[in-house]
């Protein structure tokens, strides 16, 4: 049976602010899908599957949707702001509840800082092209600024600008889309990037965590939970429609992308290219116009921004969770009082956003290749490892609690299966780590260790609690009460 906490009406999210459409759409911009097509398509297309990378969109999406059964089905039974780790704590334990919070805040925060560093880079190029000048790091700082202010404030300020980024980013590369569409590609469009031959061409692991890592942000809808209207119905829904979404995005663009080239020729393009992220903006050129180029080197920008401010909102949330049910310091689990904002996790993810950065920045480290490739792929691996103990923590909920659900699919067939693909994408990401970041020696095998060290940190705060104050314990992931 599920329990149900109260949370004092002076220091809890401000209730009933997000719909389906907000919930979706702060989920989605987290995911960035300009950033992706832009950025990560060309890279697993070059280093991955080539022309098989839109095959294994299809494949990722399929896998998500079937987490998705399970995920939704608990989503149902647990409404708490701290999502993976809630669902990880109600179904495996408390000490492995603690585990997954603090995995959860170092890897929101490692994508997000990382993020930050393709925006700063992105950001200064852009404005050098206007005659203006900044270091990258100057921009990250402006825009850790920006973020902070929104995060402290009202959620649904948030979720309205990122509605407007994101709707202009899906329009642009649409736009480019259509055209490649409507000229048949390079020489007549072919469906043969959906093939196995293609799909298992290449590298077809390096390609699957490419898109794996492409969908980060979709899983988070559970972290809107305490604020959404109907959270029951809004979070199921919210889910499949980010899923859906982002999904047929991304196969219906790479399809595009590969057939604009021509699918023989498409590897062989992407290596003349001194900077393979520019070939969206190639294609845009020849396709489209160098209007719409300069238009989408914007929204580029605007997506990287967008991005950071949802994964910004997921490390708040996740710092107040933790601090309301003790496993961090109850400072932490408080509300703004106006904009009822989880405003002081807010302001120490901007702390930490500022350390790391002016870190990098003064040891001369590259925002993209380091910044962004180390700890983007740090963020990724932790996520995947809490959405694999989710789907086991839904099976070990539902086997408990028979009664909660009765649809075997859901309770327990559709999380085995998404549980054991996530533990092998899991496995794939450690051996790949140094290829898939650019990280080498010791910090090939240091980076990925972070995400244990925070799981072991968090499994010795969970049990210090258990020691300390075992009614907090046993009530770490409640359901918090509408």
């Amino acid at each position: 049976m599920t329990t149900v906490v109260e949370s004092g009406e002076a220091n809890r999210l401000r209730k009933n602010s997000l719909g389906v459409g907000a919930v979706t759409f702060l989920v989605v911009s987290a995911a960035a899908p300009l950033t992706a097509v832009a950025g990560g398509v060309p890279l697993s297309m070059l280093m991955g599957n080539g022309a098989g990378i839109p095959g294994t969109f299809l494949i990722v999406t399929a896998v998500l949707l079937i987490f998705a059964i399970g995920y939704v089905a608990m989503a149902r039974h647990v409404a708490n702001a701290g999502a993976f780790y809630a669902y990880t704590a109600k179904g495996l334990g408390g000490a492995l509840g603690g585990a997954a919070a603090l995995i959860a805040i170092l890897s929101y925060n490692a994508m997000q800082i990382g993020v930050f560093g393709m925006f700063g880079a992105a950001t200064s190029g852009l404005f050098a092209g206007w005659g203006i000048n900044l270091p990258w790091w100057l921009w990250c700082f402006i825009g850790v600024a920006l973020v902070g202010v929104l995060g402290y404030r009202r959620v649904d300020l948030s979720a309205k600008i990122l509605t407007v980024l994101v709707l202009l980013e899906y329009l642009i590369v649409l736009v480019v889309d259509l055209a490649i569409l409507f000229k048949g590609g390079d020489s007549g469009l072919s469906m043969a990037p959906f093939t196995p031959t293609q799909i298992l061409s290449g590298a077809p692991a390096i390609g699957l965590l490419f898109c794996f890592a492409a969908f980060i942000g979709v899983e988070a809808t559970t972290i809107y939970s305490e604020e959404a209207r109907e959270p029951h119905r809004t979070v199921p829904r919210a889910t499949y429609i980010s899923i859906l979404i982002i999904g047929a995005f991304y196969m219906f663009t790479s399809w595009l992308m590969a057939n604009a080239t021509g699918v023989d020729k498409l590897v062989p393009s992407l290596q003349a290219l001194q900077d393979p992220t520019t070939f969206l903006f190639t294609l845009s050129d020849r396709y489209v116009g160098t209007a719409v180029t300069q238009l989408m080197s914007v929204l580029f920008v605007s997506s990287l921004f967008a991005g950071v401010v949802a994964f910004h909102n997921g490390v708040a949330r996740y710092f107040y969770v933790a601090g309301r049910e003790k496993l961090l310091p109850e400072s932490l689990g408080v509300t703004h009082p106006v904009f009822k904002s989880p405003h002081v996790g807010s302001l120490i993810q901007t702390a930490i956003a500022f350390l790391v950065i002016a870190l990098f920045a003064v040891t001369g480290q590259d925002p993209v290749l380091a910044l962004f490739s180390w700890l983007t792929n740090v963020g990724t691996l932790g996520i995947i490892t809490l959405m694999a103990l989710t789907s086991f923590s839904v099976l070990a909920f539902f086997t408990r609690n028979p009664s909660l659900e009765g649809n075997v699919l859901k309770a327990k067939v559709a999380p085995v299966i998404a549980g054991l693909v996530l533990a092998y994408i899991i496995f794939q990401i450690v051996l790949n780590f140094g290829s898939l970041s650019g990280a080498s020696g010791t910090l090939s095998w240091f980076l990925p260790s972070l995400v244990l060290i925070a799981a072991v940190l968090g499994l010795v705060l969970a049990l210090a609690l258990k020691s300390k104050d075992p009614a907090a314990f046993a009530q770490l992931g409640n359901e918090v009460k509408q």
